[in-house]
């Protein structure tokens, strides 16, 4: 529970405590205004997973790529350094989407109904 005494209420007005902004825009948002498409990033991420070792240090070293490019290839080339396919995972999953988990639900025992005086008893 909070101490009453250090509770401030908010100033009408403005108030430094406030987020006037509002939330930061998510990066596809900014990558749209630039004129990339949702397609056009997705292509980008799966050509990039492609890649040989070689060739994703020489986009990360090339300063005239795009900083989707650059960050993409980093990511990949990190987790490939470390040998952890969590950022392979992550991008594939962000480009292409989860698949579809199915679960086999089966039961042995038996639900006996009982019926007394007109109730049902479990």
């Amino acid at each position: 529970m909070a101490n009453e005494q250090n509770l401030k209420p908010f100033k009408k007005g403005y108030d430094v405590r406030r987020n006037y902004d509002g939330a930061p825009r998510k990066v596809i948002s900014h990558l749209s205004e630039v004129g990339y498409t949702n397609r056009e990033i997705v292509d980008t991420m799966m050509a990039i997973v492609a890649l040989t070792q070689s060739e994703l240090q020489e986009i990360i070293d090339n300063e005239t790529n795009t900083a989707l490019e650059r960050t993409v290839a980093k990511a990949v080339l990190k987790g490939l350094e470390k040998g952890s396919l969590y950022n392979l995972e992550t991008l594939i999953t962000r480009s292409i989407g989860k698949p579809k988990e199915t679960q086999q639900v089966s039961t042995d025992s038996r639900i006996e109904v009982v019926f007394v005086n007109g109730k049902t008893i479990l």
